[in-house]
């Protein structure tokens, strides 16, 4: 039995890939080096875009299930400038583990008909002789590597993709320079149902509250923001208390999971694939997305994937350069904008004026909220 898609990576992007492909009758494998569940750094929110998405896609439901609703956003600045909006009547996003999330995904793509192989890595692409055409990938099971064939491969393994890396196609960004640290937190207080981004000069610390009290936090700083740090190995507290507006929320909180770290986090790509690949997720491309749109990349980003794979098994024409054109036509205003957000953040001079400019203008805030909740996205599933 030949495999006709070799999906890596069993993430958002590469459930939902697999998921459409499956569903399209295409005869889909799905692999990833980790054993699921398990867990992963994120900011654990879909906004209600992406729900609308995953409405699409019928999952959203058994989403909602195991999470609890984020109603809208509250974004601070320094010296206690804080901007909250709700999410127009009737909307909402959801906040949830990735270890759930994932799991809900996995479970859709295999119902669906994708076989599914955990504890497998990803060795190398695999070229056809005399040809720049990918026909599989190299991977290691049980300690044995052999390789495995298919007509399209879609890599969706993350930011660090050993198929866009290995073909050249990604590389590690000159900037900027961030890294993010995360955990789990019970007893923080001030928890509502709404997400939280407060926005410093040289970083910015997310805040979304999960299922049973817990809080994710993630602080992500510039590289010399983070060396500044008496002990590198606790960024994340020492940026908790150092803040002066959140360290009296987090003097009772106690931290119920590890600290992760990843970094760096921008990752440039030049292409979408090349002939026999397409990429999907993070190994497109990934700079940190300050507005919370991860999984909007992730999940859509995997669909277009599909979308690509679909057309080039078809018409036998690579599909990597249209994916491309998709890509940018889909997630073009957004890279925009966190482009700026970024910017913003890396001058203190910056955030001081948008601060200041906040306190007696927040339109432009509420409307940067609704802006990174995707609600043009619930309105044209709606109609």
């Amino acid at each position: 039995m030949t495999t006709e898609v070799l999906v890596v990576g069993a993430g958002p992007a590469g459930s939902v890939a697999a998921l459409v492909l499956a569903r399209a009758g295409v005869l889909v494998r799905l692999i990833d080096r980790a054993r699921f569940p398990r867990d992963k750094l994120c900011g654990d929110t879909v906004n209600p875009g992406t729900l609308a998405m995953l409405e699409r896609l019928g999952i959203a439901d058994r989403v909602r299930e195991r999470a609890v609703p984020i109603t809208g956003m509250s974004i601070t600045g320094p010296g206690g400038t804080c901007v909250s909006a709700s999410y127009p009547a009737g909307i909402a996003g959801v906040a949830l583990t990735r270890r759930e999330l994932d799991a809900v995904l996995l479970e859709a793509a295999t119902a669906a008909g994708v076989i599914f192989d955990e504890g497998v890595s990803v060795r190398a692409p695999v070229v056809a002789t005399g040809a720049t055409r990918v026909k599989g990938a190299r991977i290691s099971a049980g300690g044995r590597d052999h390789d495995h064939d298919a007509r399209i491969v879609i890599a969706a393994d993350g930011r660090h993709s050993t198929l866009a890396f290995g073909l050249g196609l990604a590389r590690y960004a000159a900037a900027p320079k961030r890294w993010a640290f995360g955990a789990y937190f019970t007893g923080v207080d001030g928890l509502s149902s709404r997400g939280e981004m407060h926005v410093r000069p040289g970083g910015y610390i997310g805040i979304a509250p999960l299922p049973g009290g817990i809080a994710n936090v993630c602080v992500v700083l510039e590289r010399e923001n983070m060396l500044r740090m008496e002990r590198p190995d606790g960024v994340l507290i020492e940026a908790l208390h150092r803040d002066i507006e959140l360290a009296d929320r987090f003097a009772h909180a106690r931290q119920v999971s590890g600290t992760t770290a990843l970094g760096p986090l921008a990752v440039d790509c030049d292409a979408s694939g090349c002939p026999g690949l397409l990429l999907a997720g993070d190994a497109a491309g990934f700079i940190d997305p300050m507005t919370g749109d991860g999984l909007r990349f992730a999940i859509r980003g995997g669909e277009l994937a599909a979308q690509a794979a679909l057309r080039e098994l078809s018409t036998g024409e690579p599909a990597h350069a249209t994916l491309r054109s998709d890509r940018a036509r889909e997630f073009g205003a957004k890279w925009r904008m966190n482009r700026g957000l970024r910017a913003m953040v890396a001058s203190p001079r910056a955030v001081h004026a948008a601060t200041w400019l906040s306190r007696g203008w927040e339109a432009p805030v509420r409307l940067l909220i609704r802006l990174a909740g995707d609600i043009n996205l619930v309105r044209q599933h709606a109609s």
